[in-house]
């Protein structure tokens, strides 16, 4: 959910030049977005039927200037990977306090929940667009 509506604000933000992309921790590669992302998305107007998962690797990391992630168990995981700094909490870095910065995730669960999720990401996306340059 966070991939296609980062990359959304900032196409809307008229940013260039930032490529976006996800993995997971826990993904099985090559699985479609859960039904529950994909609905709630269809619902928002952005398509992410194509969406595969993908784990994390060590390459990913290396190539990465940035990684955000959701929860603290992405965020020790990319650190694992070598990310060191660049890898940091997005609600941390959209401006969240450290108590509040993690957003649960919803896979798996009803679709309030990941309506909720949603409803997160478009709070703090703006933020990070913005620091990425933009002016969403």
């Amino acid at each position: 959910m966070a991939e296609a509506m980062l990359r959304n604000a900032l196409e809307v933000a008229g940013v260039q030049g930032i490529t976006v992309e996800s993995a997971g921790i826990g993904a099985w590669d090559g699985a479609p977005a859960s039904e529950g992302a994909y609905l709630v998305l269809l619902e928002r107007g952005l398509d992410i039927s194509a969406h595969r998962a993908r784990s994390l690797t060590r390459e990913m990391v290396a190539q990465a200037d940035l990684i955000l992630t959701m929860g603290r168990g992405q965020l020790g995981k990319a650190r694992e990977l070598g990310a060191g700094a660049r890898a940091q909490l997005l609600g941390e870095y959209a401006g969240r306090d450290e108590a509040v910065a993690e957003i649960a995730d919803p896979y798996g669960g009803e679709l309030d929940q990941y309506r909720e999720t949603y409803r997160q990401l478009s709070e703090l996306l703006p933020v990070v667009v913005r620091r990425l340059g933009g002016a969403a």
